[in-house]
């Protein structure tokens, strides 16, 4: 039986979540029952080279057997593929099928597919719904929720993009079977950030089911995507467009994290192993900024161990770092921002100075032998 979360918005309207096996094939009856589609409805299908062979055949025909005509589109998968120019690419073919604002568009894939197709539907004739369905760990606990939709610049990560909310999700985790290591471990990564900030009791469980979810137990996957959706949902509610400053707390890990994307190359370490290893840096910074404890700072590190999210064996110049931080989203006036957290659920904003910054950075260097 699927585990369903209602995201509801400040504007009063909401959309489900609904986290299962064998969701992916019930997709269209779900969205119908919904009144998202009806029959005739056009739909276009955005999925990537790895998602699209296993998954894209089932998802069509679940579409076309409500009456759907759906189209389709092949990205070549990959960080790469969220570009301005991959975007240029669906919006041009978008009006090559003479796609009208009544359309709906489908993200299948991971988190490059669904920001990419989420950005397209936010920007395409100033935007037609979007439905989420995540195949990764990782786009099922975060970027498949939230409405944030984004592609990249060689400067740096996600910094163009929309709001956009979707109008429906469908984390159908049978499609978890076919995730390789890296990619697991990288979900992992930011289901900690999420516990760690949401609170005492997603912390603890999460420490005490580490092992099952590393063993990707199928109850307890199930238990950690619900508990994070929970938590983002509740932050969006309070957030949308991460004007008063709750939403920021989401990117707990990612100052340092993006940075290591950018200076190693997009795709060298996967998203939540960077983030990972932003926070552990961002719990040492919170020792000396916001008064963290050590045990703060060892609980954190054990529960990173636990799923396998060990320090990166990687380093680069502290001023190349620092730079990279700089284009940062949170970054004002040329300072750089980061999320710290002083203990379990207990986090906040903090304005940083290079000086601080670059001492910090020339320790975590030292602790990988530079």
């Amino acid at each position: 039986m699927a585990t369903k979360v209602v995201v509801g918005l400040p504007d009063g309207t909401e959309y489900d979540v609904r986290i299962g096996a064998g969701l992916l094939d019930k997709l269209g009856e779900s969205l119908v029952a919904a009144g998202i589609i009806a029959s005739g409805t056009r739909m276009l299908v955005i999925t990537d080279t790895n998602v699209g062979p296993l998954y894209l055949a089932r998802a069509k025909a679940s579409l076309a057997a409500v009456g759907a005509r759906v189209s389709e589109i092949t990205v070549p998968a990959g960080e790469e593929t969220k570009s301005v120019e991959v975007a240029n690419e669906i919006w041009e073919a978008m009006a090559r099928l003479s796609l009208g604002r009544d359309c709906v568009v489908v993200a299948l894939g991971g988190g490059v597919v669904g920001d990419l197709a989420g950005f397209v539907a936010a920007t395409y004739m100033r935007g037609v719904p979007v439905v989420q369905v995540p195949t990764t760990l990782l786009a099922m606990v975060d970027s498949s929720v939230g409405g944030k939709t984004a592609v990249n610049l060689p400067e740096g990560k996600n910094l163009v993009g929309a709001f956009h909310q979707p109008a429906y999700v469908c984390a159908d985790t049978d499609t978890l079977a076919s995730l390789d290591e890296r990619e697991w471990k990288c979900g992992c990564g930011e289901i900690a950030k999420c516990a760690t900030i949401d609170g005492d009791d997603f912390f603890f469980w999460l420490s005490g089911e580490a092992a099952a979810l590393a063993q990707r137990d199928a109850d307890v996957v199930v238990e950690a995507i619900a508990r994070c959706v929970v938590f983002k949902a509740n932050v969006v509610a309070q957030d949308v467009t991460e004007r008063a400053g709750v939403r920021e707390c989401l990117n707990y890990g990612h100052t340092l994290g993006h940075a290591i994307e950018a200076e190693a190359g997009f795709g060298t370490f996967s998203h939540g192993a960077a983030v990972a290893e932003g926070m552990r840096f961002a719990a040492q910074l919170a020792r000396e900024l916001v008064g963290a404890s050590d045990d703060f700072t060892e609980a954190q590190g054990q529960l990173l161990d636990d799923l396998g999210l060990y320090p990166l064996a990687w380093q680069a110049p502290a001023d190349d770092l620092l730079a990279a931080m700089k284009r940062d989203k949170k970054t004002r006036g040329g300072v750089v921002r980061f999320v710290l957290a002083s203990d379990v659920g207990a986090w906040q904003t903090v304005s940083v100075d290079d000086e601080t910054i670059l001492r910090h950075l020339g320790q975590w260097r030292a602790s990988k032998g530079a």
